[in-house]
């Protein structure tokens, strides 16, 4: 055919974009991925490492054969290298030659990359884990040498060569995390398991930044009752290496940590380079702008998942917000488009759970004071706790919730949840009630389900509403 849809990127909005176009047209459909790994669970890879996932293949959702099955052209370790909006062509490079493809509809979905803002993340035994392989080879450092096959490891898609020399290795007795959001926390966890010395480097002087005040400070307490040693407002300056180019130390100042295992995670940005020298528009936050529907401003070429921006539920601003049920929706609501059913790719809340040992963490909308008042809000917040069953009922524990609105209208902004008995899934009653813009006071008189194995009469987010309710009508 002479139109085709060309997917670059075979990932979360790469593929749900690719199997929504072939299953609702008659199209050619080809995806370009550069790497070996497809279709596959990134926010899994820190329970890999843990050894509570034990097979790495099992964090993929389509295997190639599957995407054959799906009428998709998946042409894996193909990169593109450039795209010429005016033609409708791509270029691509393969391991032996390069070449142009045409297309009819164009999609970009490169994703995001792991930031490494200070010398010595390339030394052998630090990570960012922003891929598989670097998963596979932290967990093969974890094992006893001799024991990982590199071979067996991902059925063939791994890094063989990275995880054999990390096999090798005499395990560590130290890790050191740098940076306190989603990932340090999670893989805090997973050190521990090994019964490692965990040490987590944070620049600011909370945990979870983006959870507010309550979530970041349960989560530090966890954290220290669990062995880990945070170093709170204190940033890393470099990786120190030896000269086999093994990490030997993190620096911080005129400090240092003797460490062999270091896990970076200090944030992502968004892979909009190849957008950007196509002279394609990018948004402020980097990422690349598009309209309700994913379409850039070079026609016929869309943009989705951790690569592009997308309007936000409470502001309606456009933002950028690297999930994985964003990057999915967004993903097959352009393959819907582009198979000829125009649908837009909705909007994002920020709405995020994350797990610290038994802390179960979620947030959704805006938390953050400055950043309320920076959109042209007036915010007020309460932090409530509750218990999350009732009292007499066993399992019943401390949930604590905090939400955030806007002084003059009433509208909630944003929340947080923290607690150890089924808390985080209780921030998908604020996510929606973020999406249909409703007032604390409309919160406050949602019917929510009430049991004594499942609930209190007053589950903990209306007696937040409640709460905070009560303080908007005293002004």
């Amino acid at each position: 055919m002479s139109d085709p849809f060309v997917v670059v990127g075979g990932d979360a909005a790469g593929l749900s974009a690719a199997s929504k176009c072939a299953r609702e047209s008659d199209r050619d459909v080809v995806v370009f991925e550069r790497g070996r790994w497809v279709s596959y669970a990134h926010c899994g890879t820190p329970y890999y490492v843990k050894a509570e996932v034990d097979d790495l293949l099992s964090l993929t959702s389509l295997s190639p054969d599957e995407i054959d099955e799906r009428g998709i052209d998946l042409r894996r370790d193909h990169e593109v290298t450039g795209i010429d909006v005016d033609a409708g062509t791509v270029t691509v490079r393969s391991r032996s030659r390069e070449f142009e493809q045409p297309y009819g509809d164009l999609l970009i979905a490169t994703g995001a990359t792991a930031d490494a803002p200070f010398e010595g993340t390339d030394l052998e035994g630090a990570f960012t884990l922003h891929h598989m392989d670097s998963a596979a080879a932290m967990r093969a450092f974890l094992e006893e040498p001799g024991t990982v096959d590199p071979a067996s490891v991902g059925d063939g898609f791994a890094d063989e060569a990275l995880v054999a020399r990390h096999a090798e290795r005499d395990p560590p007795e130290r890790a050191v995390i740098v940076g306190g959001g989603y990932v340090g926390v999670e893989l805090a966890e997973a050190f521990s398991a090994w019964d490692l010395d965990v040490h987590l480097f944070q620049r600011g002087e909370r945990l979870l930044k983006p959870f507010g005040d309550a979530v970041g400070e349960t989560v530090a307490d966890e954290l220290r009752e669990r062995g880990v040693t945070l170093h709170l407002d204190t940033p890393v300056e470099r990786l120190r290496g030896t000269d086999d180019g093994e990490l030997a130390a993190v620096v911080c100042g005129n400090e240092e940590l003797e460490t062999p295992l270091a896990a970076v995670g200090v944030g992502v940005r968004p892979a909009s380079d190849l957008a950007a020298e196509a002279g394609i528009d990018l948004g402020a936050s980097g990422a690349v702008a598009v309209d309700e529907y994913g379409e850039t401003a070079a026609e016929s070429v869309y943009a989705a998942g951790d690569c592009a921006e997308d309007a936000h539920a409470v502001t309606g601003d456009q933002a950028w917000v690297p999930l994985g049920l964003t990057a999915n929706r967004a993903g097959r609501a352009v393959g819907a488009t582009v198979a000829g059913d125009p649908t837009p790719v909705g909007t994002v809340a920020g709405t995020a759970v994350v797990k610290a040992f038994e802390q179960e963490c979620g947030r959704a909308g805006i938390l953050d004071h400055d950043d309320a008042r920076e959109t042209g809000f007036e915010p007020v917040s309460e932090t409530i706790t509750a218990g999350s069953r009732s009292g007499y009922y066993p399992g019943n524990a401390d949930t604590t919730v905090t939400l955030c609105a806007d002084r003059g209208s009433g509208r909630l902004l944003g929340g947080s949840v923290v607690g150890t008995d089924r808390a985080a899934v209780r921030i998908d009653t604020v996510s929606t009630a973020l999406e249909a813009g409703m007032t604390v006071g409309e919160v406050e008189r949602l019917d929510l389900a009430y049991a004594p194995p499942f609930s209190p009469v007053w589950d903990p987010v209306l007696v937040a509403a409640k709460v905070l309710n009560g303080t908007l009508d005293e002004e």
